[in-house]
């Protein structure tokens, strides 16, 4: 009889309930009848037993570390955080360090998501790799493993036995993606029609970054200019143009401008006509091609461009992701 793929879910502080299902649904069905085989599943914690988790539900928590030893795959999700802003993640006993690296040594997996990425950089195994963590941890991660390359745009970054996921329900992601390599996209796509979800999503996390448009002082000379702005993105907004609109020359004007900013006028522009591009692709259904018009693109190659640049996906991409879908009463009123 042929041995189960053992897979384990390392458990620690700060579980939410969300990862761990992810993992459940993915790993502790018998899925023969798609080409995955029956996994040996289990959540592993240093302290096994009753553990109530973020959310407040009680689990029990049947194995201790030494399963993984024994484990052909580990995953750890979400880990020293809860929800909310975060400026530290607690790290991994030595205990835990250890058996991972043990488990490592003998050729294991180990793949993470969220905030997951904290323990294997305590461990070291991160040193000299790119990882992704959910993008709210991105900077953290890089300050407290400075030898690690942070990719915040990704949804998961494979570097062969050791594969980091973004966060939250990029976990479906990361698990998919580890079902198509180790068992061919067939098995993945039968499994994410199973779970009713994409075998895989366009773009990566910069598309769901609310990235913040820099304003100045209320008493700068450029606050009015800057509204004038934001009511004119169709138009030229070159420095030349700007700059004798406020009575200054070229140079000062863009030296001020990134003195009251912090950023450079082409790059405040940009971002600009990005967040209209957003809201009108998520609220209304004009076309790209008047939507790049109207925010300043000029043509919809253009806009194309510069989100797949910024975003990591298209416009089109991103309408299907965000645009707001009508309420059945809304509907059902409409057919009447």
């Amino acid at each position: 009889m042929q041995k189960r793929p053992v897979v384990s879910g390392l458990m620690g502080p700060g579980n939410g309930g969300f990862g761990i299902g992810v993992l459940a649904e993915v790993y502790g069905y018998d899925r023969a009848d798609i080409g995955i085989p029956a996994f040996d599943f289990a959540l592993v914690a240093e302290k096994p037993g009753p553990t109530r988790l973020d959310t407040g539900i009680l689990i029990t928590i049947e194995h201790g570390l030494d399963r993984l030893a024994a484990s052909d795959v580990i995953q750890i999700p979400s880990w020293g955080c809860g929800p909310g802003p975060v400026d530290s993640v607690a790290a991994p006993s030595p205990a835990v360090i250890e058996a991972l690296l043990t488990a490592y040594r003998r050729g294991a997996t180990i793949a993470t998501h969220c905030s997951g990425a904290f323990v294997l950089g305590h461990a070291g195994l991160l040193d000299g790799r790119r990882a992704t963590t959910h993008w709210g941890f991105a900077d953290l991660l890089a300050e407290t493993f400075p030898s690690v390359t942070v990719d915040s745009d990704v949804l998961y970054v494979d570097e062969g036995q050791i594969v980091t996921g973004a966060g939250t329900a990029a976990g479906i992601d990361l698990c998919l993606y580890l079902i198509r390599r180790e068992y061919g996209a067939k098995a993945a796509n039968a499994l994410a029609r199973t779970m009713v979800v994409p075998p895989h999503r366009d773009g990566g996390q910069a598309q769901f970054i609310a990235t913040p448009v820099a304003t100045c002082a209320g008493d700068d000379p450029l606050r009015g200019l800057l509204q004038w702005m934001r009511a004119h993105l169709e138009e030229e907004l070159s420095v030349p143009v700007l700059a004798r609109r406020v009575l200054m020359s070229p140079r000062s004007f863009a030296r001020h401008f990134r003195a009251a900013t912090g950023t450079t006028p082409h790059a405040w522009i940009l971002a600009q006509r990005l967040a209209a591009a957003e809201h009108l692709l998520e609220s209304g259904a004009d076309s790209v091609e008047h939507i790049a018009r109207t925010v300043g693109f000029g043509t919809a190659a253009g806009m194309r461009e510069q989100f797949v640049r910024r975003r990591g996906v298209s416009p089109q991409a991103y309408r299907r992701t965000f645009a707001s879908r009508p309420s059945a009463s809304t509907m059902s009123a409409a057919l009447l």
